[in-house]
């Protein structure tokens, strides 16, 4: 409210008359209260002053009067101005000890109405010598009464009205007294002294009282932003520090002595940057941030979140700073003023942040962003020197398989292992990383030096490819990589990861362990790639997918027993597609999920227009097995069609034991509970064949094609393993079918060696599904 009224002073320059006096306004004006208060607080030192002053007065009148008066008319005058005087003081000590609110307009009104009778009161001598014709005596009672006026104008001008109404009614008075008596001079000199002393005390109070509201509005605002920065301090983490011309430490908060580690008293008034600076402070050796805060102090320039690496104690925290020179009155500098904070945790959360961007976890070796960007700095120094540099791809052989059969913890100690490694390898020439998963990367910053590319390549390849002892297993994993030279093989970071990355696909394809670099016929490799895979998600939508049948027969009867279905592709763009082609590119996209199933609707559709005692075969991928809803699929093919469950045979090969060995094989029990048949394909080419024979009851064991081609040559190693086979299905109750049957000396043999059933050229080739028809159709006309 004071510092409202500070502000209309400023915008108007001046308080008005019924402001001053307390003219008009009600009690309930906060305003008006606040300025009675003003005024009422200024007389209380001068109380007991001037009660003094008036007794003195009092007595001068009775020594002017005594022997002109009768005496009891003396004391009985003097009895009531001590009346007076007595109430009148304790009336301004109600006013002068009342609360901020507590003066009324009521007690404003009762103060001037006691001043009016107090003024009456002194009058009544000077009137009453001016009726007997006494001017001498009445001349000297008016320069008490003056005296009276002048001294109340001088010292109650801060409470004006009760002093106005006391100079208007005792000069009124004074004047009436003197043109009694015939003093139209002194009437005169009266009515002049105390319009000069009324106006001369409403300008006095006015002064006063804008100056008091100045300096009250003044200490509200000094109060209000003390207020606000205790306020500041006690709900935020952030202090107040203050500094002076020295840079010592001044006005030291609580908040801001408790991050100094000390108490206030022990901190005020030494160096700022000392107190900061802990054992750097002896010998000078200030961190950079500190010696730039100390800089900015010294230049007096203003600064926002600066931040600084300060000591406090034995530990090192960092503080964000802000601060701004301060200037006096006269615009003097006199220090420095600010605030700060501890944003040592933020700033620990920013350089893990920042670690957790450039570098992987698992490892600790860079990450893809860190690579890039140590490539794109490589580049940029084979440009300027114009050298060579190189990015190399590794990618882990059989690490799915580790992974997948031990778990991810192990694989994670693995890839924890195979870094630990690379660092070995690497040198100052070469930064390693982690791409994610189990492909790591290389940038070698110069590689100019012929050969050296091969060199790393194949030192990477070699140390990687040693055994691994994790958890007491010793595992075997290898390495494939495929580099690309900067500037030869790319221009930009994007172009020379892509490269590299065809260079080692071409090296997994040529079964791993290798280095490939990057050729330009790669990239049409890789658009044939594209394309066909794009054409591939259209072929079943398109019909381009057709189904053939290769039958298999009864090694002594001849006769078909079963058909094996075989997926062909007719593509527009393309047009016939090897199987060898599109099946691995639809199992490394798992397209393969889509295509099985539908292989599988169609092949138990066809399969019913057979005789009851034909089976149909089908070749189920490991990605269609470790699918949750393979058994469904299965379901739903046998309900569609309509075909007997002991008439689909699912034909799985022993790779897929390899990865999600569990998975796979509880597919296949759900499959042969429904009264499927499950039969091992290209038996002893793959991994630990005979444990999966012991805990999975397979039907039929297929005996590979290059098994059959080798024994018709006599070679005694493919005989041991077709006898073997043999043996052991038999023992296990299990049927064996010979593939690859090519010849009538192959189908004699394999007769021999007893396998029970055939597949190959010899009887039929893959065979669309009408031909297949037509078989049947030949033996019942045989059979006639």
């Amino acid at each position: 409210m004071t510092e409202k009224l500070a502000d209309q002073i400023r915008q108007k320059g001046a308080l008005t008359a019924r402001q001053v006096l307390g003219i008009g306004a009600g009690p309930t004006d906060a305003e008006w209260s606040r300025l009675r208060h003003l005024q009422f607080s200024h007389p209380a030192n001068t109380l007991f002053a001037r009660e003094g002053i008036h007794a003195l007065a009092a007595l001068m009148v009775l020594r002017l009067a005594f022997g002109a008066a009768p005496v009891w008319l003396e004391v009985a005058w003097l009895l009531v101005v001590t009346l007076v005087i007595f109430v009148g003081a304790r009336i301004e000590r109600t006013l002068i000890n009342a609360p901020l609110n507590g003066i009324t307009e009521e007690d404003l009104r009762r103060h001037a109405r006691f001043s009016a009778i107090s003024a009456v009161v002194w009058t009544v001598p000077l009137i009453y010598f001016g009726i007997i014709g006494d001017s001498a005596e009445q001349i000297g009672i008016w320069a008490v009464i003056a005296m009276l006026i002048a001294g109340s104008a001088l010292v109650l001008s801060a409470a004006p009205l009760g002093t106005i109404c006391f100079s208007a009614v005792a000069g009124a008075l004074a004047v009436m007294g003197f043109l009694v008596s015939g003093s139209y001079i002194f009437a005169a000199i009266v009515s002049a002294f105390v319009a000069i002393a009324i106006s001369g005390t409403l300008q006095s109070a006015r002064t006063f009282l804008s100056a008091k509201v100045a300096e009250a509005g003044v200490a509200e605002k000094d109060e209000v932003v003390s207020l606000l920065l205790r306020e500041f301090e006690e709900n935020e983490a952030d202090w107040l520090w203050q500094v002076d011309t020295s840079r010592r430490v001044r006005s030291i908060s609580p908040r801001f002595a408790f991050a100094l580690g000390m108490a206030p008293e022990e901190a005020e008034g030494r160096p700022f940057v000392e107190l900061v600076a802990g054992a750097s402070w002896e010998s000078g050796q200030f961190a950079p941030s500190l010696h730039d805060l100390a800089e900015r102090l010294k230049r007096r320039e203003s600064f926002s979140n600066l931040l600084v690496k300060v000591a406090i104690g034995q530990e090192s925290r960092w503080w964000e700073l802000s601060g701004t020179p301060m200037l006096d009155d006269k615009g003097e500098y006199v220090g420095f003023r600010g605030v700060g904070s501890d944003v040592t945790e933020q700033r620990e959360s920013s350089e893990k942040i920042a670690y957790l961007a450039r570098y992987d976890t698992l490892t600790g070796l860079p990450n893809r962003l860190m690579l890039n960007e140590a490539l794109g700095e490589a580049m940029r120094y084979a440009k300027q020197w114009r050298s060579r540099c190189a990015f190399l791809m590794i990618d882990l052989d059989r690490f799915k398989a580790v992974n997948d059969s031990l778990g991810h913890l192990v694989g994670d100690q693995l890839l924890a292992q195979v870094s630990k490694r690379l660092e070995d390898i690497a040198s100052e020439n070469e930064t390693c990383g982690r791409l994610g998963g189990d492909e790591f990367a290389v940038v070698i910053r110069d590689a100019s030096e012929s050969g050296y590319v091969d060199r790393v390549a194949r030192k990477i390849i070699e140390r990687l490819s040693q055994p691994y002892e994790v958890d007491n297993h010793t595992l075997y994993v290898g390495a494939s990589v495929g580099s690309a030279l900067a500037p030869r093989d790319g221009k930009s970071v994007e172009e020379l990861l892509r490269n590299a990355d065809l260079a080692l696909y071409r090296a997994k394809d040529e079964g791993g362990g290798e280095h490939c670099t990057y050729e330009p016929s790669l990239h049409a490799s890789a658009e044939e790639r594209r394309q066909l895979e794009f054409s591939l998600r259209r072929a079943i939508e398109n019909n381009e997918l057709v189904l053939h049948f290769q039958p298999v027969v009864d090694a002594q009867l001849e006769t078909v027993v079963s058909f094996e279905a075989l997926v062909r592709w007719v593509s527009p763009e393309h047009g016939f597609v090897s199987p060898g082609k599109f099946i691995p590119l639809a199992e490394d996209t798992r397209l393969i999920v889509p295509i099985g199933a539908w292989v599988l609707e169609q092949a138990c559709r066809e399969a019913v227009n057979w005789p009851k005692h034909v089976r149909i075969a089908v070749n189920v991928s490991g990605e269609q097995l470790i699918e949750p809803e393979f058994p469904a699929t299965v379901v739903r093919a046998l309900a569609a069609s309509g075909l007997e469950a002991n008439r689909l045979e699912i034909e799985v090969t022993e790779s897929i034991f390899v990865r999600d060995a569990a998975i796979a094989r509880a597919a296949l029990e759900q499959v042969m509970a429904l009264g499927c048949t499950v039969a091992l394909d290209d038996f002893g080419t793959g991994y630990s064949s005979l444990g999966y024979l012991r805990k999975l009851r397979f039907s039929t064991i297929k005996v590979d094609r290059s098994f059959v081609q080798g024994a018709a040559k006599d070679n005694a190693e493919s005989l041991a393993i077709i006898r073997a086979v043999v043996a052991m299905a038999d023992a296990l109750e299990m049927s064996t079918t010979a593939e690859g049957v090519e010849t009538e000396a192959e189908l004699e043999l394999i007769r021999k060696l007893g396998c029970k059933k055939i597949q190959g050229f010899y009887f039929g080739r893959p065979m669309p599904s009408a031909e297949a028809r037509e078989i049947f159709a030949l033996e019942k006309l045989r059979s006639a």
